[in-house]
């Protein structure tokens, strides 16, 4: 079992004697792909399922096979896990796709698949085949339920100069999908893309629709190929003729989805507010319950409270991942997933870590916060307040176009790193518009991918460092923040100069605060922020005593 620093701990837990836990970015301990091709020494063939590995990862692991002395990688169309499964395995989803209107989207369909030909034809490409659903989804303007959290659908669509073409099962289809797609979109079968995509490779549905001239004129020319994605699976490649055969670069398609428009940053404030509304309604609940009440609750008793209350806010439309609520020490379990009859009690002596967000019709929400109910020691208030020092750092960094968030990763973590302190997860991701609340190409860490994509006015992302303590504690404060353009005294290079606009509105923990730690410029970005704050959110609480009295205390001045 190989896996990443956020799930060390949880591993360890629950993975029994038979497995071997290869703790990924260790020193000496080999990544899945060294491991696989060390059992591959002797002429051993590795099989693989070529759906569920991307064309650039299968090139990179048949690599490492052969120097090792394996006989090869090879793509096994049956799955042998699904083999196994049988007649058990559960079916596919089928629930409804839906429309999502122009008043949430900014922009119809329509204009997006031509925007995207114009690209097709600037780099004199055959044609897109997008894999990634939510990709799917946003090109389209529809949403769906088939992945839980992810407002998704089982999908896949292919642009060419001439045609666009969606593949899913059409049994999901209202008739008013029907009529939003109307004739400017071929609906195929899912099961179809691999069929259709080998039928594309011998002849080009481009070439079938050139006038004579115009082919006798590209024959002198190189022939004009499909674009995949870099993520899209090995078995489109291979379909498509193999990697001779296709261009693959980052997709047209993700970059353009992660440039929100007006419509969607407005969205992106308006579904924040009302959220930061409901967990400040549910902290001051819970303060009340275990506190003033001495009521005994677990953390799934409390999750299910927050979403409660979030189900009450306009355009809610679920939750955007399983609610992280941990108490103590299942804190320092980065991703902690609390279940029934398998969490704790919430100790109001201990903190508190709660992770959450919700999907809205007009945008996705993120949200963290760290609460202490009694005392802290004076380790989490330091460490509360070194993590908080690198959220206000990330949020007022200003830096020149073209800076990538690999780049400002160091900006949060220059605070813990001056006290021999770290975190093993990014520092930020980017988020989805009423879809995925991991959104790529852009982001803040150490990942190599987020050197490559420089950030963007209108990158949506998330600000999230964090320290744990295993056994003990964990501290993380998140805050959803969007790029902008902003205005500097001198312009060296003549470049533009981005900065970030945050839209999460919850206060931050008073009791965790050691305001001798902050600088003068912190203490004010906290009092500001926190103005901020009141003044967004006071009108949800009219006739709500116990969250105003909660509000106000704490979002008073240092």
């Amino acid at each position: 079992m190989a896996t990443d620093g956020r799930y060390f701990n949880q591993a360890s837990k629950q993975l029994d004697s038979n497995w071997e836990l290869l703790k990924q970015g260790l020193e000496e301990v080999p990544t899945w792909q060294e491991w696989t091709a060390d059992q591959s020494d002797g002429n051993k063939t590795v099989g693989v399922d070529p759906t569920v590995i991307t064309a650039p990862d299968a090139r990179k692991l048949a690599e490492k096979i052969e120097k090792k002395g394996g006989a090869g990688l090879c793509g096994v169309k049956t799955n042998l896990v699904d083999h196994v499964w049988g007649d058990s395995r559960p079916p596919r989803p089928k629930e409804k796709v839906r429309t999502l209107p122009l008043e949430f989207t900014g922009k119809n369909f329509e204009e997006k698949i031509e925007d995207l030909r114009k690209e097709l034809e600037k780099k004199k490409s055959a044609g897109l085949i997008v894999s990634m659903l939510d990709e799917v989804a946003w090109l389209y303007n529809l949403r769906g339920n088939d992945i839980p959290y992810n407002p998704v659908f089982f999908s896949y669509a292919i642009i060419t100069p001439a045609t666009a073409t969606l593949y899913v099962d059409s049994e999901k289809f209202s008739p008013d999908v029907e009529s939003h797609l109307g004739d400017k979109v071929q609906v195929r079968p899912y099961n179809a893309i691999l069929e259709d995509t080998k039928t594309l490779s011998l002849k080009p549905e481009i070439e079938q629709s050139m006038e004579t001239n115009i082919a006798e004129k590209q024959s002198k020319e190189p022939k004009r190929k499909f674009m995949i994605s870099t993520k899209a699976s090995w078995a489109l490649s291979l379909e498509l003729g193999g990697e001779n055969e296709v261009e693959e670069l980052r997709s047209l398609v993700g970059d353009a989805k992660a440039v929100k428009n007006k419509t969607e940053l407005e969205g992106m404030r308006a579904c924040h507010v009302r959220d930061g509304a409901a967990l400040s309604e549910y902290f001051a609940w819970l303060e009340e319950e275990l506190v003033g009440k001495g009521t005994e609750l677990d953390e799934v008793q409390a999750a299910d409270k927050l979403e409660s209350i979030r189900a009450t806010k306009r355009n809610f439309a679920g939750l955007s991942f399983d609610t992280i609520s941990s108490t103590g020490a299942n804190a320092a379990v980065i991703h902690y997933k609390p279940e029934p009859g398998n969490c704790s009690v919430i100790d109001p002596k201990a903190v508190y870590l709660c992770d959450s967000g919700a999907q809205y019709l007009d945008g996705t929400t993120d949200t963290t916060r760290t609460l202490h109910f009694g005392t802290p020691t004076d380790m989490e208030r330091k460490s509360y307040t070194l993590v908080l020092k690198g959220v206000i750092a990330l949020d007022t960094a200003v830096f020149p176009k073209g800076t990538s968030g690999f780049a400002l990763d160091t900006l949060a973590r220059q605070f813990l790193w001056g006290e021999g302190l770290d975190y093993r997860h990014g520092t930020g991701h980017g988020v989805g518009s009423y879809l995925n609340v991991h959104e790529g190409p852009i982001g803040v860490g150490t990942r190599i991918q987020y050197s490559e994509v420089p950030l963007s006015a209108g990158n949506v992302l998330s600000d999230e460092p964090g320290y744990y303590e295993d056994g003990n504690f964990g501290i993380r404060i998140e805050n959803i923040i969007m790029a902008k353009e902003v205005e500097t005294k001198h312009h060296f290079g003549d470049k533009p100069y981005l900065g970030f606009e945050h839209v999460t509105m919850v206060p931050m923990c008073r009791r965790l605060i050691d305001v001798e730690l902050l600088s003068g410029k912190e203490r004010e970005w906290i009092d500001d922020y926190h103005k901020e704050v009141m003044g967004k959110t006071k009108g949800f609480f009219e006739g709500d005593e116990r969250t105003m009295k909660w509000l106000e205390r704490e979002t008073a001045a240092l």
